[in-house]
């Protein structure tokens, strides 16, 4: 297969802009450790490279070459008419991801095995790597105090207060997919069992996940490229925040919607919520995109069981352990435990004065229940009035951004969730373009007589 020249303009184009807008920002803002550094193992290389340090030129500089190679093919595709492989224009596209995403990757997972494991990480990735060894050794990771498990020595290392109240000391706040992936990723040798490697892997993969989508195959190509290294998705593999993975989930479910692969979409959706809450938001919009799709009552059936079977297998042995426990660190904690942070309405009503504390009671459920739930009906019924698949994308995007804003923490990393929305509905939109230009040529089939004007007598 192969593109013209505006398809691969259109391409490079993004590449460039995504290159402009990440590499001024890349590897930014990270948490102030100052261990003592002493590099060792397989990852000593790059960590004597950077000068034991958090290095901004170590980090940019693979990220500003990529930028020369696109300049390079940007001149060459604007000197030939002559049409590309898809495979060398993919190809520049995935260099260019990987440019972004992997050094900084590499060098924090290098420099926390150069010092110690409270070191150059997230505390929400340090906690789910503790709660996979947990569940490697036969224990609930619910309900438990992971003082004492090394966790505690992050937030002094990360430069908080040893006297502040460190309630995630207390709580796991993910649902129970993300620690069994993190038991199943911890059996993989040090360092390389930073759980970071998977996200970074299923950061990429969305690149992937995108060319699964029906459409042109330059659009695919540049929205995949914006999928997996737009800032957000770049900072959250480095920096710590493991959202890739039912992010991930939720583009293939959407990738099997354009092909109307009603199963395997349910069953990603399954896997996407086992993996993360915030992807319950999608079930409304892929139920009626079937509705609307008219998938056959077989096909329903089956889709149901699939979108039912991970959870299953995810949740029940951690509600036979303790179900209390489980609800209470996932869904309780986010909603009232959990300080308020971020810039949606709780920071508002801190700010006012409506709210007396980032401990103090914030009204989410209620606003939940009056604000969010008639604003996601009323985008459902859009969708299956208007029929047309991508408006489901958007309405999951418009979604999951209200939830988020009423919500009690809208931390900036969350905004990759309606990122996510708005690039499956921009990928579906062009799905179903194609599939309306498609239509068989039926003109040398008909009689050549139908085709005479039709006259009648004065």
């Amino acid at each position: 297969m192969s593109l013209g020249r505006n398809g691969v303009l259109v391409v490079l184009a993004t590449l460039g802009a995504l290159l402009a807008v990440d590499v001024p920002e890349l590897g930014s803002d990270p948490w102030p450790f100052h261990p003592s550094v002493h590099p060792h193992g397989l990852l000593a290389p790059f960590v004597r490279a950077a000068g034991s340090h958090w290095d901004h030129g170590f980090i940019r500089t693979p990220a500003t070459l990529a930028a020369l190679l696109v300049a390079v093919a940007a001149a060459v595709a604007c000197a030939r008419t002559r049409a590309w492989r898809l495979s060398v224009v993919a190809g520049l596209a995935l260099v260019v991801v990987l440019a972004l995403l992997v050094p900084a990757v590499v060098l924090q997972a290098g420099l926390r095995q150069a010092s110690a494991p409270w070191y150059h990480d997230n505390d929400s990735t340090y906690q789910i790597e503790l709660a996979g060894r947990f569940i490697r050794h036969g224990h609930d990771p619910y309900g438990r105090n992971y003082t004492g498990t090394g966790l505690e020595r992050w937030y002094p290392a990360a430069g908080f207060s040893p006297a502040r109240k460190q309630v995630a000391l207390h709580h796991l706040a993910y649902f129970p997919a993300t620690p069994l992936t993190a038991a199943a990723w911890d059996i993989l040798p040090s360092p390389l069992d930073d759980y970071r490697f998977f996200v970074l892997l299923c950061t990429v993969a969305l690149f992937f996940a995108a060319l699964a989508f029906r459409g042109p195959p330059a659009v695919r190509v540049a929205l995949g490229a914006a999928a997996a290294a737009n800032p957000l998705a770049i900072r959250a593999a480095w920096f710590g925040t493991a959202d890739a993975p039912s992010l991930l989930c939720v583009l293939l479910a959407f990738a099997f919607l354009s092909r109307r692969r009603f199963v395997w979409a349910a069953l990603l959706l399954g896997v996407a919520i086992a993996l993360k809450q915030f992807a319950l938001v999608a079930v409304p919009f892929v139920a009626a995109a079937m509705v609307t799709m008219r998938a056959p009552r077989a096909v329903v059936r089956n889709a149901v069981a699939a979108f039912a079977a991970p959870l299953v297998v995810a949740f029940v042995p951690f509600l036979v352990a303790s179900p209390g426990a489980l609800w209470h660190d996932t869904v309780s904690y986010g909603g009232s435990t959990y300080r308020i942070i971020g810039y949606g309405l709780s920071s508002l009503f801190l700010k006012a004065g409506f709210v007396d504390n980032r401990f103090g009671a914030y009204p989410f459920f209620w606003l939940a229940l009056f604000v969010w739930l008639p604003v996601t009906a009323w985008l459902v019924w859009n969708q299956l009035r208007d029929r047309r698949a991508w408006i489901g994308a958007v309405g999951f995007a418009v979604s999951m951004f209200v939830l988020l804003f009423v919500s009690r923490v809208f931390q900036t990393s969350y905004f990759v969730w309606p990122f996510v929305g708005i690039v499956a509905a921009a990928l579906l939109a062009n799905a179903q373009e194609e599939g309306a230009r498609a239509r068989p040529d039926v003109s040398g089939k008909v009689d050549g007589r139908e085709l005479q004007p039709i006259t009648t007598r004065p």
